[in-house]
């Protein structure tokens, strides 16, 4: 089971690290994504810059949590509020019939839809269950061995590789 936790974190820490970087890797990036946040009426125009900020905190917070095994179940219970949250944003933009281009990996041209919100869905599910094998471990008397994921971050950018067919990360 503890192989089970380790795929899940492997996976979120991969998608959460392209996200990341898809927003961080210029200022042009970043405007993109806060503009994004505007586009899609969340929030108002003035308010949007913040929440792009908090939301990238938010992803670097993810990260931190999921490489060391203490605070892997937190770092996956982050994830999956997190991810539930911009399934929450996601849903309200579509209602509203706000479709603008998802930024959430960085440049992209494909509007919002629900696609986006199965691929948030699959990505929380995942998190939730790396959770509960993590946290049922101890409760069942195993011991819980999971390794650090640093080692295995230089193949995180291919986890995402591991979707369904037809899910994308890039938006």
């Amino acid at each position: 089971m503890t192989y089970v936790a380790f795929a899940c974190r492997i996976l979120l820490f991969g998608v959460f690290v392209l996200a990341l970087a898809g927003k961080v890797r210029s200022r042009t990036a970043f405007a993109s994504f806060a503009r994004s946040i505007t586009d899609l009426r969340l929030f108002p125009r003035k308010v949007s810059r913040a929440a792009a900020a908090a939301v990238i905190a938010g992803e670097a917070a993810v990260l931190l949590l999921l490489v060391p095994p203490p605070t892997a179940p937190l770092g996956l219970a982050a994830a999956v509020l997190l991810l539930l949250a911009f399934t929450a944003g996601i849903v309200v933009a579509l209602r509203g019939g706000h479709r603008a281009p998802c930024r959430c990996f960085g440049a992209s041209a494909t509007p919002l839809g629900p696609l986006h919100v199965v691929r948030n869905l699959i990505l929380a599910g995942t998190g939730a269950a790396g959770f509960a094998v993590m946290t049922a471990l101890p409760a069942a008397g195993h011991e819980n061995r999971v390794a650090p994921i640093a080692p295995a971050a230089p193949a995180a950018p291919a986890a995402p590789a591991a979707l369904p067919p037809g899910v994308r990360v890039d938006g």
